[in-house]
């Protein structure tokens, strides 16, 4: 059987962490290692516990989940994924947990199954990116104007067909989509978009379609 993805709950309500912890336990597959009171709790906790995922609320007193995930996820080697939840539907946390590393966004009203479903994801380094989640990062883009990282340069070590698969990645495609686009083989597929993050230093396909509008190769216009 293999390991138990491990799971930590950042959220400064006791209730929603007890929630969320019997939740999870109850997957096969899911076991939460700890729970976090707020921010600076989740930072410690993190480097404690060593965790594949922290569900990370967006609002906490002090440290909030937008900070605690930048720190947690900048931290040199670090595999921790962060999944950010929040009661708040709105653009801007979208955005900003997003460019703070977290690889991906779940409201707390959605189900048990779509919560444990989450968790999978983005533990197995996929984006989770909804059609809506992709269309609010783009809009925001389109109202932030110019490209905001200077970092473009590192596009110039990506081959021709990296930074194309890099640019349907950012447009929402999965990897049978982009083979399907491009007629390749998922594999091929799978293995140019691993190069992609190597060469890149990023994390997941989150990072990479944030990083893709960033640096302005993929923009909003036409979308």
């Amino acid at each position: 059987m293999s390991t138990p993805i491990r799971v930590m709950i950042a959220d400064d309500q006791m209730m929603v962490r007890q929630g969320f912890t019997v939740l999870l336990n109850a997957q096969p597959d899911i076991e939460v290692v700890g729970q976090a009171v707020d921010g600076a709790d989740a930072v410690a906790k993190a480097g404690e516990l060593g965790p594949d995922v922290v569900l990370m609320d967006i609002r906490m007193p002090g440290m909030g989940g937008i900070e605690a995930t930048s720190v947690i996820t900048g931290i040199p080697d670090s595999t921790v994924k962060v999944l950010v939840l929040t009661t708040f539907d709105l653009d801007e946390y979208v955005y900003e947990a997003l460019r703070a590393g977290a690889s991906g966004f779940l409201l707390k009203d959605a189900s048990a199954d779509q919560l444990a479903e989450a968790v999978r994801v983005v533990a197995a380094g996929e984006a989770l990116l909804s059609p809506n989640i992709t269309k609010r990062l783009i809009t925001e883009f389109s109202r932030l104007g110019a490209p905001r990282a200077p970092s473009r340069a590192r596009i110039q070590d990506l081959t021709e067909r990296e930074t194309e698969v890099l640019s349907l990645i950012a447009q929402g495609l999965s990897n049978a989509e982009i083979a399907e686009h491009l007629v390749l083989a998922e594999q091929t597929v799978k293995t140019h978009v691993g190069r992609i993050l190597v060469k890149l230093g990023l994390r997941d396909r989150t990072q990479a379609a944030v990083f893709a509008y960033e640096t302005g190769l993929v923009r909003p216009t036409g979308y």
